[in-house]
């Protein structure tokens, strides 16, 4: 009995070892590449959540100069700084305090002025990130180097 083999032409079905290896390697060249512009823009995002929050504060604490006709006793303990006591100690404030990105502090407070800052939290994502400073005569710092001063071109939130 003589058999004879058919050899058949077909198609080549699915994906060769190195044509997987290459989409591969694409893929992980544009993460690789997409994953820190990522992060840069939740850094800023959480910044912009503080900067509303630190707004929002202002806006509690010119209620508490109205009610009291002095930003003294803003804080917790009718203090003069700290956490403060009109409004959320944290930010993002719409969200839970263990989810936190920002402490809020009212950093200096007299009759007539005051100076409040989120500082970031040092387990969250934002830590590094510098404080975000807002003054009641409407001066807005952001300390983009991170050394604990507002130099003079840190004087603004876009910077």
């Amino acid at each position: 009995m003589n058999t004879v083999l058919k050899i058949t032409n077909k198609p080549q079905q699915g994906f060769s070892l190195i044509e997987l290896m290459i989409s591969v390697a694409i893929i992980g060249i544009i993460a690789a590449i997409a994953y820190p512009s990522y992060q840069g823009f939740i850094a800023s995002t959480n910044r912009g959540a503080a900067q509303a929050d630190l707004m929002s504060l202002a806006a509690a604490m010119e209620r508490h100069k109205a009610a009291s006709f002095t930003y003294k006793g803003a804080a917790e303990s009718s203090a003069d700084t700290g956490n403060p006591a009109i409004f959320h100690k944290h930010s993002p404030s719409a969200e839970l305090y263990a989810n936190r990105k920002y402490d809020l502090y009212i950093s200096e407070s007299s009759g007539s002025a005051f100076l409040i800052e989120a500082k970031p939290v040092s387990s969250s994502s934002q830590a590094g990130d510098g404080n975000v400073a807002y003054y009641s005569d409407g001066r807005r710092a952001w300390d983009a180097n991170n050394n604990g001063t507002y130099g003079s071109s840190e004087f603004c939130w876009s910077c």
